[in-house]
């Protein structure tokens, strides 16, 4: 089991910068991946940026070059850093981990879901 914590939403105006930060804990060591996806209000949550293990990132077209996903290892916590945010970056964000499960069937994935953080954007 992992369990996330998130902070560091809230209101911020239009090109001002926000960190979102997720603490993790429980069985961190068998997490291979961490990221963050954002839902706004009647769309789908997306994926906004994603680590995994080695440093392999994978970022989103629409938030390249303004958002940056980090971690530090020492306090078991990864980051989202914002920048020149927009309007339409307004959404509940959420951190989520992909824990390396193994089973009679062979490796697989589970993934566990911060519990969000809103990011409002004013223009």
């Amino acid at each position: 089991q992992v369990q996330l914590v998130e902070s560091g939403g809230g209101l911020v105006q239009a090109g001002g910068s926000l960190r979102l930060s997720c603490a993790a804990s429980g069985n961190i060591i068998s997490i291979h991946t961490v990221g963050w996806y954002r839902q706004a209000p009647g769309k789908q949550r997306d994926l906004v940026a994603a680590l995994a293990y080695g440093d392999t990132t994978n970022i989103a077209d629409s938030v390249k070059d303004r958002f940056t996903i980090s971690r530090n290892n020492a306090k078991n916590t990864f980051y989202l850093q914002m920048n020149s945010l927009k309007p339409e970056d307004t959404a509940v964000y959420y951190c989520a981990a992909d824990e390396l499960t193994v089973g009679p069937l062979g490796a697989g994935s589970k993934r566990y879901w911060g519990q969000g953080t809103q990011v409002t954007v004013s223009s």
